[in-house]
Order: C-alpha cells, then sequence, then structure tokens
C-alpha cells in the first residue's frame, strides 16, 4: 500500500485538510512524496493536530469554506490536481442537532460544489469522497452493513451523509465515467469517482468536542473523571491510520484503473473491535493509570445509534486492503501520543514513527 513510485509527485487536491483526519493523511502524503493542496477552514480546534505537527509547513494550504463554490472551483483550477480527496465536512452528531441547516448546507452542497469543481479540472483521474458509516439507513442489526444497503440517518449529521453519498452517485451516473456507460455515451469527465465509509476514527491528535477519545484524553490531562453518555453504544473503533490506508488505496485503484473502483466502499475494523463505550474507556484509564477514573453522565441526551458495524469484504478482496492494528493497539498508541505531548515532545515525530511502525504489520 505504502506506494512511493505511485504518490512521488502526484498533485492531490485535499479538503478539510486541517481536521483531526485530514492533518494525519496531509503528513502521511507528504512523507509519500505526493505535492499537497489542502483546502478548508481554520483548524477546529485549539490545540489542533495541524498546528502542533507544522501542517501548513507541508502543503499548499488554502483557508476557505467548501459552501463557496466559486471559491472552490478557483482554487481547485489553479492547482490542477491528478486525485481529489474530500473530506471536509461538519462532522459532529450532537452539533448537526444544534446547526442542522450548516450541516446540510456543508455536507450536502458541499459535496455538489466539490464534484462541480472537478468538472472543470480535466486533469483530475480519481476522485473519493469521503462519508461515514452513519450514512446507512441503520436498523440496529447485529451484522455489518454492506456497501449496496440503502442510504438512511436519523440525525442531520447521519442523514447529510447519506445525501451525500446519493449525490456522488447521481454526478458518477450523470457526468464521469462508471462501468454502465455504454458506447454512445460523450462528452463525460474521465474522472472515476467513488466514496469511502469508515466508522469511528481514533489516535492521537483529535480535539474534537463532544466525542468519546478526546473527552477523554482531556479528562485525562486535567485529572478529571470522565463523562460518558452512552456506556453501552456499540461503535466499530478503529486507529485514523486504518481508513486513511483504505482512502490511499482506493485512489490509486482509481486512477490506475478507473470506472471499475468507482462506487462506494467500506472500512472498518475486525467484529471484535466493535466495542461499547465504558469498554473503551475502562481501558483507557488502566493503561493511564493513577488518578484516571469515570462517571456516567445521566442527563438527557440526543438520540444516537445504539449498534452500528460494517461488513468490510469488499474492501479486502477486491482492493487487498486489510485492518493492521487492532482495537488494543490503537488504545496503546494515543495514549503513547498524548505522553509525548504531555512531555512536549516533537509531535510530527510521534505522528510519523507510529506510521511507520503501523506499515510494519
Amino acid at each position: 500500500m505504502n506506494d512511493m513510485e505511485f504518490w512521488k509527485g502526484k498533485k492531490i487536491f485535499l479538503t478539510g485538510h486541517t481536521g483531526f483526519k485530514g492533518s494525519w493523511l496531509s503528513l502521511w502524503l507528504h512523507s509519500l512524496g505526493a505535492e499537497v493542496t489542502g483546502y478548508a477552514l481554520a483548524p477546529p480546534t485549539e490545540p489542533s493536530l495541524f498546528e502542533l505537527c507544522g501542517i501548513n509547513d507541508l502543503v499548499a494550504s488554502t483557508i476557505a469554506d467548501v459552501r463557496d463554490g466559486d471559491r472552490l472551483k478557483s482554487e481547485m483550477v489553479k492547482a490542477s490536481p491528478d486525485i481529489v480527496i474530500h473530506m471536509a465536512a461538519q462532522p459532529l452528531v450532537r452539533d448537526s442537532y444544534k446547526i442542522p441547516v450548516e450541516t446540510y448546507a456543508v455536507n450536502v452542497m458541499g459535496t455538489v460544489h466539490l464534484l462541480e469543481a472537478v468538472r472543470s479540472c480535466p486533469r483530475v483521474k480519481a476522485v473519493v469522497n469521503v462519508t461515514t458509516d452513519k450514512c446507512y439507513e441503520n436498523r440496529e442489526w447485529i451484522w455489518g452493513y454492506r456497501e449496496n444497503e440503502p442510504m438512511g440517518g436519523y440525525d442531520p449529521y447521519s442523514n447529510s451523509k447519506g445525501c451525500s453519498e446519493l449525490v456522488t452517485a447521481a454526478y458518477r451516473s450523470s457526468y464521469f465515467v462508471n462501468q454502465q456507460l455504454n458506447s454512445s455515451a460523450t462528452q463525460r469527465h474521465g474522472a472515476a469517482v467513488a466514496t469511502a465509509r469508515a466508522g469511528n476514527v481514533i489516535g492521537g491528535g483529535d480535539w474534537a468536542v463532544d466525542r468519546l477519545i478526546p473527552d477523554c484524553v482531556k479528562s485525562l490531562l486535567s485529572g478529571e473523571k470522565i463523562l460518558i453518555r452512552n456506556p453501552h453504544a456499540i461503535r466499530p473503533w478503529q486507529h485514523v491510520l486504518e481508513p486513511l490506508s483504505g482512502y490511499l488505496l482506493l485512489a490509486q485503484r482509481l486512477y490506475e484503473e478507473g470506472p471499475a473502483f468507482a462506487s462506494g466502499w467500506n472500512f472498518g475494523p475486525h467484529d471484535e473491535d466493535a466495542r461499547p463505550v465504558e469498554w473503551i474507556v475502562e481501558r483507557l484509564c488502566a493503561r493511564w493509570g493513577e488518578g484516571a477514573a469515570y462517571e456516567l453522565d445521566m442527563g438527557d441526551h440526543p438520540h444516537e445509534a445504539h449498534f452500528l458495524k460494517l461488513d468490510c469484504s469488499k474492501a479486502r478482496a477486491e482492493l487487498g486492503w486489510r485492518q493492521r492494528w487492532g482495537l488494543e493497539r490503537s488504545l496503546d498508541s494515543i495514549v503513547e501520543w498524548t505522553e509525548a505531548y504531555r512531555e512536549k515532545r516533537d509531535l510530527r515525530e510521534a505522528c510519523l514513527k507510529q506510521m511507520e511502525e503501523y506499515l510494519t504489520v
């Protein structure tokens, strides 16, 4: 997967590069020799992985909004990328209840603006739109959702990502190369367009509000008790490098082989890593040691799915993607990274070290 020859010199347009996942991906792409142009709002948290790792020094960064379609198109045309990876989003379920209009504007119309911009860039050969496992119509099944399951979403965030999937499918059918094209199809853009759906990503450097691991880290660093809202909710936890490796592999296949890979793809952990919230918190506290404790938050909270799991057979069989780190190793990596932060070590080096360890498994 770590194909230096493929990525070296490739021009990548990455939206959402200032966020948690976007910062990790920017650093990874830079280490592979790619030329990254980032387009995103300013870092959404303080502190932020983007600033702690000096990502701004590694990419050509534009601070702007995906809701500004003209600016997005202008910047993408200027960058003239080979590959586009779309990660910009309003990513939080709880925030989506508070700001539904903004959530739909960013997650749905942002996707429309992104794909319209791609249509103005003839050099683009591959597009990966990153959505979420929550895009599926959640029936609280005990088995994983497959890529051909219906889109849905109970809350504005989940539903907006389901809408983003539908927008992508419609644009692929209408404007881009795909497997259903007949011989008379003309005037289509040559890019192969896919979507990527991942579970609850975790890792060092996530400072988002109202997310389990960042809440735990903040409490551990301050010596306060961790408050957990939904102790029995089960999620497909995975280290951030797991789905990112899938996005990179998918982008390469789209670039090299085109429409055969232009569809939706799941990137999730093994079944045994779908664990309840309380299980995660207990193990983080045990790893942290003295002073780590938690308690249940008994207040009223917005609805969130209780059980959610992905079937990743397609990615394993057709892309050759595989999970490298189990949940226990992922939790270790979070504690290691947080200790590096607490001790004011070089955090870019800490991230690169974890990438190197990940790729050797």
